[in-house]
């Protein structure tokens, strides 16, 4: 199949699951399909899917993320107290696991199109994700400051721990939400050598959506991951996933 016909037949398939859908037409372009197919796999239910979608499905999401540029651990930089630090989209990342900051639900962002990482993560990972996270939580919404192990489908990465960070109301951060953002951080640690995971790959928890301020939350990261490393000993390749330009600035001055 061409890009094109994978497209195609992936659309067709998931307008065919719900006759709502009646009436939408496939676009002409390919930043249009893409568009609709992304919409479409974001609103899905958790749900199987046959063995053909599948198939054509991870062969239409390696195939962009190849488009994309797959970035290896040794492209990150590496820091004065050797951590790493890479700028760019988490899903093009080939590390060990890679973090993903998930809402409550644990299965994924319904949005369609959503700018958070959470729905970048399932959207690459492809529809299995949503469906091993809805089998491990069995429908259960999950507090703040723990940490899920998965695979990672159809990413470079081998596998994602997905945590919950706190929520910052008006006030700002308090202590609870300290706490818990560190505990995020600590518990996806202890999931990664509980796992026997060589690289973990963070990306900015609870900042963004969640409204964490990026410096505070970058204290909060890395002072945890160092006090992790000095108790338990640097067994893990650790980088620092950065989106934005103020972000990288802000880990490079705590990294130095």
């Amino acid at each position: 199949m061409t890009e094109s016909e994978m497209e195609t037949f992936l659309i067709s398939c998931l307008l065919a699951e719900d006759e709502s859908y009646a009436g939408i037409r496939i676009p002409e372009t390919h930043e249009e399909r893409w568009r609709l197919l992304r919409s479409l796999m974001n609103v899905r239910p958790p749900k199987p899917a046959g063995p053909e979608f599948l198939e054509v499905q991870d062969a239409y999401l390696q195939l962009e993320t190849r488009k994309k540029g797959v970035v290896s651990l040794d492209e990150t930089v590496r820091t004065a107290g050797g951590f790493r630090i890479w700028q760019g989209d988490i899903t093009r990342l080939a590390a060990d696991a890679v973090v993903n900051a998930a809402n409550s639900g644990m299965t994924g962002c319904y949005v369609p199109c959503h700018g958070c990482i959470d729905n970048q993560i399932h959207t690459w990972a492809g529809i299995q994700l949503r469906l091993e996270c809805a089998a491990l939580t069995g429908g259960r919404m999950e507090p703040a400051g723990r940490a899920m192990l998965t695979g990672a489908w159809n990413l470079p990465a081998r596998h994602v721990i997905h945590t919950v960070g706190p929520v910052i109301g008006r006030g700002g951060p308090s202590a609870d939400d300290r706490k818990l953002l560190a505990s995020c951080y600590r518990s996806v640690l202890e999931c990664a050598q509980a796992s026997g995971i060589s690289s973990v790959a963070f990306c900015c928890i609870s900042t963004g959506e969640f409204r964490y301020p990026q410096r505070e939350a970058a204290v909060v990261a890395v002072s945890t991951v160092r006090d992790f490393v000095e108790e338990k000993g640097n067994g893990i390749e650790i980088v620092f996933n950065v989106f934005r330009d103020s972000d990288r600035r802000i880990y490079e001055g705590l990294l130095r």
